[in-house]
């Protein structure tokens, strides 16, 4: 069973079908025993950094995001989902992050004449042989939609960047804690194939 986290950041819909694409077993809740009974959790997450960490608080979903992550159980951070599980971000100066990875969300530059938000299909430049992309073509596209990205403070974390006026560390795995910048679940058979690999985890 994986349990997607309700929040009410929007995608929740999209994620859900996707796995059950894969034929997965998809519970979307905020229910802490839910939550803990899982095999695999999934936050997804679209909107504003500040507004986020807010709705995670008002549900009492911190501490449970934070037990889950140093659980073991596989964990996944889909866009929003991934900056939230950083330090901070420019997006909400002040609010602190969950913090479970170490690094900071930092704005997309304007300019170059490239447009933020940052909305398209990027080919990813995979590295530190990442479990997500394992079966995957080397320089995979996949569908970003963002106009805040990461900068990880650990460079071994990060298997995949892309460009885009800027570096953009766009996948980072810590032990069961894995995170995308971009839509797996937007992004075709390739993004299919890395949910099935995360799928396919074992805790």
């Amino acid at each position: 069973m994986i349990a997607v986290i309700d929040y009410d950041a929007g995608n929740l819909k999209s994620v859900e079908k996707a796995l059950q694409s894969l034929g997965e077993k998809v519970l979307v809740t905020r229910d802490r025993q839910e939550l803990f009974h899982a095999d695999k959790v999934i936050l997804p997450g679209v909107g504003h950094f500040g507004d986020a960490m807010e709705k995670l608080e008002s549900f009492g979903l911190v501490d449970v995001i934070k037990e889950i992550s140093q659980s073991g159980k596989p964990f996944l951070g889909i866009c929003l989902g991934l900056q939230l599980l950083f330090e901070k971000s420019e997006e909400a100066p002040g609010v602190e992050g969950l913090g479970i990875l170490k690094g900071e969300i930092l704005r997309i530059p304007d300019g170059r004449g490239l447009k933020v938000p940052h909305i398209g299909w990027n080919s990813l430049k995979l590295q530190n042989q990442g479990r997500l992309f394992q079966g995957l073509e080397e320089e995979p596209y996949v569908y970003f939609v963002h106009s805040y990205y990461l900068k990880a403070a650990e460079p071994q974390i990060v298997k995949a960047v892309t460009e885009y006026g800027v570096q953009i560390d766009a996948s980072v795995e810590q032990g069961n804690v894995f995170a995308c910048q971009f839509h797996p679940e937007k992004s075709s058979r390739t993004g299919l194939a890395i949910l099935k690999n995360f799928a396919k985890l074992e805790g």
